[in-house]
């Protein structure tokens, strides 16, 4: 396989700069046994008693820090994971690259030595503990293709209600259209939910660097797959019901803590790269945004639903004008079926 078969054209105006009115007020691409255009607030009546929803309860972190280097210039901190009290990875965007030994100057007289660089990632010592730190001075780290700032309605909008654990560079975007009602009115249905945590970092973004797929690795992303979670997909097995996973990012934090003989609690690292031809282990069914052409996680949902069939899917969302990317909409997806 070569990344270019996973290419579509996609018109700019069709990537969403902003969040629908209300979250459940996007649109819903139905990709079962054919393709049929639906609300997301419709979600309910695709979903069966005794079915498990599963969440990705990460809470994104107001990553973006603007410094100074000692010597003057303007630099832009985008933390890529917090590792430590006062530690953290990051990326570092300024005209030259800062040394190791040097100090990034933030507000109110807030410092970061750099203690070294391990790829693209620099590790950085701060004067204060991070995460207040990013409460204090950080913005939201909305993704590049969104051209324009972040805003106060950011704050709240790229953010899921159920958001628990922070960590997160990144929204966990397929669930930013669950609000409490809808939540609420899939319980009423018998619907159980269960949750699992995966930060996502900053490589969800990042172009595939190799044609020849096989060729390319993801970065290593945090993951937690709880006993309870484990308990919860056993009983919807037991009871006939299906497992459906609320984005990539609870797909790949189940498919990961299933690579043993079965499923079972899981705390680590993850750099599970799906592609046509997995087997899936853990999930039922997939709620899902609109992805990047070109990108590991399109081939994820096409690995999952089949790739002729997710391409037709993305090719009839464009000539129909869905919203695309992180405040766009979403995909329903059951699997492809053996003729």
């Amino acid at each position: 396989m070569q990344i270019s078969d996973f290419d579509y054209a996609l018109p700019a105006e069709l990537i969403a700069q902003y969040p629908t009115s209300e979250r459940r007020a996007s649109r819903l691409l139905d990709v079962s046994d054919s393709l049929v255009d639906r609300r997301f607030s419709e979600l309910a009546s695709l979903l069966k008693p005794n079915d498990l929803l599963v969440f990705n309860d990460t809470r994104v972190i107001r990553a973006r820090l603007h410094a100074h280097k000692e010597s003057g210039g303007r630099t832009e901190v985008l933390i890529e994971r917090v590792v430590g009290d006062n530690a953290a990875l990051a990326h570092v965007r300024a005209s030259k690259s800062p040394k190791p030994g040097s100090k990034l100057l933030f507000g109110h007289g807030v410092e970061a030595t750099v203690e070294g660089r391990d790829g693209e990632f620099f590790s950085l010592l701060f004067s204060v503990p991070v995460l207040p730190l990013l409460e204090q001075q950080g913005e939201v780290p909305l993704p590049p293709y969104l051209n324009r700032p972040a805003e106060s309605t950011d704050d709240e909008r790229y953010q899921t209600v159920y958001a628990k654990d922070p960590g997160a560079v990144a929204a966990p975007t397929a669930g930013l259209h669950f609000d409490d009602d809808m939540l609420e009115e899939t319980r009423s249905k018998g619907v159980r939910h269960a949750f699992v945590t995966l930060h996502v970092g900053a490589g969800t973004f990042q172009a595939l660097r190799h044609e020849d797929i096989a060729a390319n690795r993801l970065h290593s992303e945090r993951v937690e797959v709880d006993a309870a979670c484990c308990d919860a997909i056993q009983q919807t097995r037991e009871v006939g019901g299906r497992v459906i996973a609320v984005g990539t990012t609870s797909v790949r934090a189940l498919e990961s803590a299933s690579m043993g003989s079965a499923l079972q609690p899981f705390n680590g690292e993850t750099e599970l790269f799906i592609l046509p031809g997995y087997d899936f282990r853990a999930i039922d069914a997939m709620i899902t945004n609109f992805h990047l052409p070109e990108s590991s996680l399109l081939m994820l949902v096409a690995a999952f639903a089949g790739t002729e069939r997710i391409m037709n899917a993305y090719r009839h969302a464009v000539r129909n004008q869905y919203r695309f990317f992180s405040y766009g909409d979403a995909m329903f997806l059951t699997p492809e079926t053996t003729p």
